[in-house]
């Protein structure tokens, strides 16, 4: 299992006219936990692209439990539980203060420059193998 966990500070802009924040706005959580994971596991997304691959989102899902406000603190970790292979999952759950606030999941595919279903590099498959046995 590979599990990253990243800090936010909820901006103001995230809010929506209610006071909470806008739901489109985990999302981009979840991807900067999902960035945050890969610079923890020694494979960063940028390297990633210039050695020609892309991962996707091919679907992505999230279930809100309580609201979240301007300035609370949300601790965002993502958890890759199965060795990825061609596709993979990746969970995540949002806390403020260790209560659950939400939970979601990405799936991702490996693709080439030209959009093309590809193996994970070398290099990610190794370090996976490294994680999972």
């Amino acid at each position: 299992m590979l599990r990253s966990k990243i800090e936010i500070r909820v901006r103001y802009a995230e809010t929506d006219m209610m006071g909470i924040v806008y739901h489109g706005n985990y999302v981009t959580w979840f991807e900067m936990a999902r960035i945050h994971m890969m610079d923890e596991f020694g494979y960063p997304y940028r390297e990633m692209e210039r050695d020609g691959y892309r991962l996707p989102v091919l679907e992505v899902g999230a279930r809100f439990l309580r609201s979240v406000t301007f300035d609370d603190r949300v601790s965002v970790e993502a958890t890759l539980g199965e060795k990825p292979g061609l596709r993979f999952r990746i969970d995540y759950r949002l806390s403020r203060h260790g209560e659950p606030v939400a939970n979601g999941f990405t799936r991702h595919a490996f693709l080439n420059h030209d959009g093309r279903p590809v193996r994970p590099p070398a290099r990610f498959a190794e370090g996976m193998a490294a994680v999972f046995g």
